[in-house]
């Protein structure tokens, strides 16, 4: 059964040139004299944003006259992205919460101006947000490299609508989830950048934690670590795998490797708070520290494994310092070759790389300032998670009529 099938029976069928006015933009990004300058609502101002509004970063630009006449935004109008290299990217909507001097909808932009009397324009915004919807704009789009709508294939799009006080309800309900995810998408993405800084300023010195004045010591690797080789047969029967990602992404997990999938008899167990490199792809940053879930997981020879000798470090401070650029630099240097595989690290020379590291207890209280800093994130991150399954079940429920709203 298709969505148009299940739609409660009073419900409508439109196509969108009966429900609003469209408007194909083709204000391109430039700035001449004898024009009037505007700010131009852009491509990705619409890709990355629900809503638009004068608090938002625009480019300048200029128009003449009857341009601005023409495509200058207005309150309640839903904007969509008419073409792209990705198909999936066709008809991406924003909604323009407020009226603003001066700004224009630029190039591979459509405007969908909408009747006021027969559609609220925040459930426009979000029926064509809603999955099944918006796979009918991306099959109607065409192109070979490039795919995109034309004025008449966006006209001929077909919308489900209730009565427009039903609409207003769920654009309400709707509205009221997304403002919370932006909110929270906002914070996460400050998070982020705040969380960087603190690492990047502890970890180098350049900030100090208080208490501790004594100066930070170049130190060669092998009195920090420890090569420890825990050689196990391998498996006859399926086995937890673990493989590094590149760039500081950390371990992944393969469980339920099939052993006859691996030609190799002999295989290496890791160990909660190992530091264990990918000698292949070092110079990409695969390198981390064994948590808890790790924890027995088995590897091969291009795996060395690492315990701290912790009079000199520990694996709560390295979990971060290793992440930094200048430690990916130092891989880089014992790394050498062309690209991909035949960059294999020397094992050797990784001992003997030099790094500058604090005490023992400086380390255990930076590592205390960005796990905390690092768990804020991420009880946010989560919070952010839960808000955007709760708004999918509410498109689900609300958009097919599954649920209806309560009128007063």
């Amino acid at each position: 059964m298709n969505l148009i099938d299940a739609l409660p029976i009073d419900w409508k069928i439109v196509l969108l040139k009966e429900i609003c006015k469209i408007i194909v933009s083709n204000v391109d990004k430039h700035i001449f004299e004898n024009e009037i300058p505007v700010k131009i609502c852009n491509y990705t101002d619409v890709y990355y944003n629900n809503f638009i509004f004068s608090e938002l970063k625009l480019s300048d630009g200029t128009v003449k006259s009857e341009e601005l006449q023409k495509y200058s935004l207005r309150k309640g109008d839903v904007i969509i992205t008419k073409d792209s290299e990705d198909r999936k990217d066709i008809a991406v909507p924003a909604l323009v919460l407020e009226e603003m001097e001066n700004v224009v909808c630029g190039y591979h932009l459509a405007i969908l101006r909408p009747f006021s009397k027969k559609i609220d324009s925040g459930y426009l915004s979000q029926m064509i947000n809603y999955a099944p919807i918006n796979h009918q704009f991306q099959k109607l789009a065409n192109g070979m490299t490039r795919f995109g709508l034309n004025i008449c294939s966006i006209e001929n799009a077909k919308i489900p609508i209730p009565d427009l006080n039903e609409q207003q309800k769920i654009s309400e309900i709707l509205m009221g989830c997304d403002l919370k995810i932006t909110i929270i998408n906002n914070l996460v993405n400050e998070l982020k950048i705040r969380n960087k800084n603190i690492s990047k300023n502890l970890i180098s010195g350049r900030k100090r934690i208080q208490g501790f004045n004594n100066e930070w010591k170049f130190i060669p690797l092998e009195n920090c670590l420890k090569n420890e080789i825990r050689l196990v047969e391998k498996p006859k029967e399926p086995f937890l795998s673990i493989g590094i990602r590149s760039h500081g992404k950390g371990i992944f997990h393969k469980p339920n490797f099939n052993p006859a999938d691996i030609a190799m008899e002999e295989l290496y167990e890791v160990k909660e708070d190992d530091l264990i490199v990918n000698i292949t792809f070092a110079w990409e940053q695969a390198i981390a520290i064994v948590s808890k879930e790790d924890d027995g997981g088995l590897v091969s020879h291009r795996f060395p494994t690492y315990i701290f000798k912790k009079e000199k470090a520990i694996p709560e401070f390295f979990r971060h310092f290793i992440l930094q650029p200048r430690f990916k630099y130092l891989l880089e240097l014992i790394s050498p070759g062309g690209a991909g595989r035949n960059r294999v690290m020397s094992k050797k020379d990784f001992l003997k790389l030099e790094v500058k590291i604090p005490s023992v207890e400086e380390q255990k209280a930076i590592a205390e300032v960005l796990d905390t800093a690092n768990l804020e994130l991420k009880l946010y991150e989560e919070k952010l998670r839960l808000l955007q399954e709760q708004k999918k079940g509410l498109l689900q429920q609300l958009l097919t009529g599954k649920t209806r709203v309560i009128l007063r």
